[in-house]
């Protein structure tokens, strides 16, 4: 619900995102209602950046865009629905120019799954993912730094951050339910953010 919107608060201060990440022309993939573009008083810099959605074709192929076209590409909570998600991620990287900016959303496995897969909240989810650990509870489990480490495109890793400042960690206490989507509230972040740049070939 509304992720894009959510992620403004912690990109509004942080000045990285207004003076390098969101600047020049871009497209917001898997954006819907949601898109970033939106806030673009946010970010004076972003000249442009076209939302593209499931009539726009398929996100994991990009097949109708050509390479090097966009200064930013943003994506928010898309990329657990790619079938694989390190073609998608090279055909997001190839439509990007060599020193553009990759912003990526996905949601954190034990924040949102919360320990079962296939995903009780979205069953189009077809991966979970984790910043980082040495075994997973699920064989669809996505290790975000192995998966960066591994793409096969030059680029250099600039950020890995769990959001979490909005997870309210005692809640399904409160409310007496075991398990609980904290995406269905305004506030509720349970995602992990990468950041990469594509550097020339």
């Amino acid at each position: 619900m509304h992720e894009s919107s959510k992620s403004i608060f912690h990109k509004i201060k942080d000045s990285r995102y207004a003076t390098r990440y969101l600047i020049g022309d871009g497209i917001d993939i898997g954006a819907g209602p949601d898109s970033i573009a939106q806030y673009h008083e946010f970010f004076p810099l972003m000249r442009s950046c076209r939302a593209w959605d499931m009539p726009d074709g398929d996100a994991e192929l990009m097949e109708t865009i050509a390479d090097n076209v966009f200064d930013f590409v943003h994506s928010s909570h898309c990329l657990e629905h790619m079938r694989d998600v390190k073609n998608a991620l090279a055909n997001w990287i190839r439509i990007l120019k060599p020193g553009g900016h990759l912003i990526c959303i996905i949601p954190d496995e034990d924040l949102y799954e919360q320990g079962v897969f296939p995903s009780t909240f979205n069953d189009d989810h077809k991966h979970t993912f984790t910043i980082y650990k040495k075994k997973s509870w699920t064989t669809k489990s996505i290790n975000v730094t192995e998966l960066l480490m591994n793409l096969k495109q030059k680029i250099e890793i600039k950020k890995i951050e769990l959001l979490d400042a909005t997870y309210r960690y005692n809640l399904n206490n409160i409310i007496n339910q075991a398990r609980f989507d904290q995406t269905t509230t305004p506030i509720g972040e349970c995602s992990i953010e990468f950041i990469i740049k594509k550097l020339e070939p």
